[in-house]
């Protein structure tokens, strides 16, 4: 599962930063020069809409947190940035322009960076489940979710780990190590049954080379392709819904299976379940919350349950947390369960030796 341009994290700052400003107007330009001026930047103007800027490293937290400050947010998404040490841009560093607000959300995010560098990261892994006659469970499959730590060794809620991110300019990168670690915790953890991984489609350059990497990784590690289920999470806008099909085709002309999350919630669910034709699909847990208390709710979910057996698709229920709340989705149907009155998600300890576990790292990582 190696991408050298997922792997690649830019870096742009520099014992001393020359910071080279594009601007879109001349009262940008303006505001900028003044902002320098006052701030005791260095500053030179080198055409009418660019400036350049010289900036120690203590104070490039200023410098940055200041522009967030003198800017509206139109205009630092109209801005553009890129450094050097101390000379002229080169044709490296003009291919590393970014919009201003995607270097002063880095400022922010320098801890994902550490993190992944640090290997500071796990998957932790909820069970679902499926219930016999009597209600009792067995596992069918894992759902590997992603915990980040940030320097205090506290676990960052996903969410904001991954908006964090995205506003960073450091979307791809993060979501191939949630990837990387969901299939490598997966194998040495021995665990049995399907593996679910939560896979955001906006999140790679090249879908043809880096789920072909992907699908790589997963057979060299001895995983049938058919015990993986990529889930995707109900975020793709109607502009995306070609490369949204694409990727979908690949994963199931390689025998993976696709699942859609939080169907029921957001904008499109029922659009989603007929344009794509999941495998499976998620009923959103707020539906599922007090279910049992809320004829509305019960309507939704019992019409999205059947349309979704209608079109061969099965249903899974999550964010269950009460006896009544799971025997109500019982009464409807669903094929399957998760939640925590069924059990938590926890992290798993390797059955591996070393060696093993040193293996399955280097295959994923594109080491022979």
């Amino acid at each position: 599962m190696f991408c050298a341009d997922c792997e690649r994290i830019e870096n742009y700052l520099f014992p001393e930063t020359t910071f080279w400003l594009f601007l879109p107007t001349f009262e940008s330009v303006n505001k900028a020069i003044l902002f320098c001026g006052n701030g005791n930047y260095p500053a030179a103007q080198t055409d009418s809409h660019s400036i350049r800027v010289e900036v120690k490293k203590e104070q490039v937290n200023r410098f940055l947190l200041g522009l967030f400050g003198e800017f509206e947010p139109n205009e630092l998404n109209a801005s553009k940035i890129t450094t050097t040490d101390g000379g002229e841009p080169t044709f490296s560093d003009i291919g590393r322009i970014v919009p201003a607000s995607v270097l002063i959300n880095r400022l922010n995010s320098e801890w994902i960076i550490q993190a992944i560098e640090s290997h500071s990261y796990e998957t932790h892994f909820q069970p679902i489940f499926s219930l016999d006659e009597q209600g009792n469970p067995s596992p069918f499959a894992f759902e590997g979710l992603f915990r980040i730590k940030d320097e205090f060794n506290n676990i960052v809620p996903p969410s904001h780990a991954f908006k964090l991110a995205e506003g960073s300019d450091l979307l791809f990168s993060l979501d191939l190590i949630a990837r990387r670690s969901a299939v490598g915790h997966f194998r040495k953890s021995g665990l049995n049954g399907k593996l679910f991984i939560n896979f955001n489609p906006s999140s790679i350059y090249d879908p043809s080379y880096c789920l072909r990497a992907t699908a790589s990784a997963i057979n060299a590690l001895g995983i049938r392709p058919e015990d993986v289920v990529f889930e995707i999470t109900e975020t793709t806008t109607a502009t995306d819904e070609s490369v949204m099909r694409g990727i979908l085709n690949f994963y199931r002309n390689a025998g993976f299976g696709v699942a859609l999350d939080d169907i029921g919630s957001g904008w499109s669910g029922l659009n989603m379940l007929h344009k794509y034709r999941p495998d499976y699909v998620k009923i959103d847990m707020d539906l599922v919350r007090n279910l049992h208390n809320d004829p509305y709710k019960q309507t939704i979910v019992k019409h999205l349950i059947q349309l979704a057996h209608d079109n061969g698709t099965k249903v899974i229920a999550e964010g269950i947390e009460s006896e009544d709340e799971l025997a109500i989705l019982q009464s409807y149907r669903a094929d399957y369960y998760q939640g925590f009155l069924l059990a938590k998600p926890q992290f798993y300890g390797s059955t591996l030796s070393q060696e093993e576990q040193t293996q399955i790292d280097n295959t994923l990582t594109g080491i022979n």
